[in-house]
């Protein structure tokens, strides 16, 4: 019996009424809301000052004039080619298949710091490497590193609002330099940086340059045993310091002029080699370097034997995200490690739509796409 005394059709007395017809409109109305924010949230759409990959992406393009097609930071380079041997001590530090096999084919990128597809290369304090090693087991592992030892900042957070801060003011064309020097103020690590890149000897070669992975990460061997590491990859080319009238007198494209003459003579060798973290040491920060004391292990050598212009080159395609690793290696909990693998998917994908749509340098056959 309802409250006007009556049931609806086929209601038994005292059975419990189903629920309005506008209840549920509201529970799906409210649902379907739920998803739209999460997904606007996920895009970035909402939340400003969240740190996303369209938010970093966006922040890097700022910097700059556009550069469609090209890799949105360290856009100048050139593909290279070669094979990677493991040792028998890298075996024993990690079960992934490129330390126990005799040969790895190697696709890399060698390239500069900053977002001119077209800057001059000896003026680049930056220099970086990136490789693809694809194993016999169908398992791949890409890697990008830097010549700089340590990362300028600490978190994800920092690295955007280190962003930031570089990009231009509209009214001057140029970075405010208070919000440069807030960042610095704040950040320690940041002004050490800034240090390093003031003082450091600058390499004469792509060749006779040390990069590192100043990220951490998991090595864990067959019998299961693991160990935090970070990598670098040292030259065996013995290191010359250029100078400053040699950068200012050097041509557009110095190094991979440099770098094709070298290769001309033979394949060109780094060794590898892995830091063994201890209790304690800051595994998740990227910016804090480890002691030197800590035990040290050559796993392996690179070497690279061609070299191709990277608007045709097999690497101008490849996504070199930090994070597609192999059984054996496992990315830590570096934040910084994570921002970087997200940042790197949302450039690829925007740069492919642009050659895809026909905006994109590759698309119209300019030089150095991407």
């Amino acid at each position: 019996m309802s409250l006007f005394g009556y049931t609806r059709a086929g209601q038994e007395p005292g059975a419990p009424r189903p629920p309005s017809p506008l209840l549920w409109i509201a529970l799906i109305a409210l649902i379907a809301g739920l998803l739209v924010l999460a997904f606007a949230w996920l895009a970035g759409w909402i939340g400003r000052d969240r740190v996303t990959a369209q938010a970093f992406t966006d922040s890097i393009e700022a910097t700059g004039p556009p550069h469609p097609g090209f890799r949105r930071a360290h856009t100048k380079g050139v593909c290279v080619s070669g094979s990677f041997q493991g040792t028998p001590e890298g075996v024993a530090l990690s079960s992934a298949r490129v330390f126990a096999q005799r040969q790895v084919p190697v696709l890399g990128r060698l390239s500069i710091g900053g977002g001119d597809p077209h800057g001059p290369d000896a003026n680049a304090r930056v220099r970086s490497m990136a490789l693809q090693l694809v194993s016999d087991d169908g398992q791949e592992w890409r890697t990008a590193m830097n010549s700089f030892p340590f990362f300028a900042v600490p978190t994800a957070e920092a690295f955007l609002e280190q962003t930031r801060a570089g990009i231009p003011d509209p009214a001057t064309g140029k970075p405010d330099p208070a919000k440069m020097a807030a960042v610095l103020e704040k950040y320690p690590s940041a002004r050490a940086f800034q240090q390093w890149a003031k003082t450091a000897p600058w390499s004469n070669s792509w060749a006779n340059t040390a990069y590192n992975g100043v990220n951490s990460f998991r090595f864990t061997a067959a019998d299961g045993r693991s160990r935090d590491v970070r990598w670098s990859m040292r030259p065996q080319a013995e290191f010359v310091e250029m100078t400053a009238d040699q950068r200012a007198q050097a041509g557009l494209d110095y190094l991979a002029d440099e770098f094709q003459q070298r290769l001309a003579q033979g394949p060109v060798r780094w060794d590898m080699w892995v830091t063994i973290a201890e209790e304690g040491d800051p595994v998740d920060d990227p910016s804090q370097v480890w002691p030197m004391q800590r035990r040290q292990v050559k796993v392996g050598t690179l070497s690279l034997a061609a070299m191709q212009p990277q608007a045709d080159g097999a690497c101008r395609d490849l996504n070199y995200d930090p994070l597609i690793l192999p059984s054996g290696i496992a990315g830590s909990g570096d934040p910084i490690l994570a921002a970087r693998s997200a940042v790197y998917s949302q450039s690829f994908n925007r740069r492919e739509r642009e050659i895809a749509n026909g905006t994109g340098a590759a698309a119209t056959g300019k030089e150095g796409a991407k």
